[in-house]
């Protein structure tokens, strides 16, 4: 009864159709509505940077440590810069690498350097070293190993 009494009132100030759907809004429950949600499926492929820094090592170093036997052809270092020099009976592949030219054993030594004055490397290098200092570089040999039994006798004493 009270329902149609306010239908009757609102019909009076707004007209017969907006009351209707102003009384049943209000009287029947409230309606939901369902709204699905698509998520993507995969994710945006957005450009990267900072690839670098992502190579292999290069394995640069020492290969045969001191006393250590070598073959005619062993690598004996390798190196980017020079850190160690070709000294007796070993030899310098064009990327710097040390090589034995004799099989041997290899001894390391390290010698006074002394730059001649009239290059202009020594010259810089001289003058950016406190006084008295004494550069020392590192050299690579390869002691060649005697084969026995390969001599040949001259005459007897």
């Amino acid at each position: 009864m009270a329902a149609s009494a306010l239908l009757a009132l609102l019909a009076q100030k707004t007209g017969p159709v907006l009351a209707r759907g102003a009384v049943t809004a209000g009287l029947s429950p409230p309606q939901v509505m369902v709204a699905s949600v698509r998520y993507a499926s995969k994710k945006t492929g957005g450009s990267s940077k900072n690839l670098g820094g992502k190579s292999p090592g290069k394995h640069y170093g020492i290969k045969k440590l001191e006393g250590q036997y070598v073959h005619a052809g062993n690598i004996i270092g390798t190196q980017r810069q020079f850190r160690w020099h070709p000294g007796a009976h070993v030899g310098l592949g064009k990327n710097k690498c040390l090589y034995a030219l004799e099989e041997g054993t290899v001894r390391y030594t390290k010698e006074v350097y002394v730059p001649s004055p009239s290059s202009p490397e020594g010259i810089d290098l001289v003058t950016q070293l406190p006084k008295g200092a004494v550069l020392y570089k590192t050299f690579v040999h390869v002691v060649p190993a005697k084969p026995v039994g390969t001599f040949k006798l001259v005459a007897m004493l």
